[in-house]
């Protein structure tokens, strides 16, 4: 059953109940101005509802960011479920989430994210037609970790040319938060350009897992940030940039996967203080929706598609960060006001 929840900063809120199977969830639309509203459903633990309401909108408000950033023709949504993915996940619950989007006709676009597999999706789209990231099908887009994971190295590659003076990694010591599927899929890459890694994580036979294979260093996952590193990258949850962990860090620059890395502008603002390169992280890790539109848009030629936006990315990337070196601001403040000013140039077109 969707109840709706009014709020203010969004077009669309709902909360997502179903009796029979026990699901809570939540879909917040922030924006269809530029097309359908379109982001991930994630599984996770949550300390209650409040915390649940408070992620799913920061989450969606952040999806019309980055599919702004990434040229697409599509707004920002997101949905969550409340539970452990190792433990609450059924079919039930998943097939009840799927109902409920299917209620929104198509207002709203899901696909994987933390706590789902295309193989949830699958389960999602028998009951729903507005479902990307499936493993199957002419348009299929399947699991997006390995594009975002690209995405947010080429960033990263792009940020140590400026920081560093040199692209090159061999060497540099990349503390990686989180070894979920994209933050596995990034040590991959990672490793193999020779790059040093610290990792954490929270379940410890990953951590075991990538310390065998690409020869990290382990630390715990609350102590991440602090370890001496060249980059930091969160992977996991967001708001971990925030007024107790940024005095902490011990890297002078920050590119990650997971969203919403910032707690506050005033994060921000503290990063540019310490002299700490960020790389905005809508830009950093736009792969993964830009693959999944390639489902909901329905295009042909899903390898070429996906090439030419994350090159895309990656000069919106260089862009930001030559600005805000200019104006000796946060590159956190230059990309969202340039997100802001295309989107306000297709309202006026």
């Amino acid at each position: 059953m969707l109840t709706r929840i009014d709020c203010s900063t969004h077009e669309e809120v709902y909360r997502v109940t179903d009796r029979e199977s026990g699901l809570e969830g939540l879909i917040a639309i922030h924006s269809t101005q530029a097309g359908p509203a379109a982001g991930g459903l994630r599984m996770r633990v949550y300390r209650g509802f409040d915390e649940a309401l408070a992620d799913v909108l920061a989450l969606s408000r952040g999806m019309t960011y980055k599919n702004a950033a990434a040229g697409l023709p599509l707004g920002g949504g997101k949905a969550v479920i409340l539970g452990d993915p190792r433990t609450d996940k059924t079919e039930a619950k998943l097939r009840a989430m799927g109902r409920a989007v299917a209620e929104l006709e198509g207002r709203y676009w899901t696909a994987e994210d933390m706590g789902m597999s295309p193989e949830d999706m699958k389960v999602l789209a028998g009951e729903a037609e507005f479902v990307a990231g499936l493993a199957d099908g002419r348009f299929a887009s399947g699991d997006p970790s390995p594009i975002t994971a690209q995405g947010v190295f080429n960033a990263l590659k792009i940020g140590a040319a400026r920081h560093f003076g040199s692209a090159d990694l061999k060497g540099r010591r990349v503390a990686v938060q989180g070894l979920g599927h994209v933050g596995w899929y990034l040590c991959d890459y990672l490793a193999g350009e020779g790059a040093q890694l610290i990792v954490a994580d929270t379940v410890a036979a990953r951590v075991e897992e990538a310390q065998a294979k690409f020869g990290a260093e382990l630390a715990a996952p609350d102590e991440i940030h602090r370890v001496v590193a060249d980059v930091f990258a969160p992977c996991a949850i967001g708001g971990i940039l925030n007024g107790q962990t940024v005095p902490e860090l011990r890297a002078s620059m920050i590119c990650g996967a997971a969203n919403n890395q910032l707690a506050d502008d005033a994060a921000a603002d503290a990063l540019h203080a310490r002299g700490i390169l960020y790389l905005p992280d809508y830009v950093a890790n736009g792969g993964g929706i830009i693959n999944a539109a390639t489902e909901i848009l329905r295009i042909e030629n899903r390898p070429r598609f996906v090439a030419e936006r994350l090159a895309q990315l990656e000069q919106t990337m260089r862009g930001i960060l030559a600005a805000a070196a200019r104006q000796d601001t946060s590159p956190a403040h230059v990309a969202d006001a340039t997100v802001e000013q295309g989107m306000a140039l297709r309202r006026a077109g």
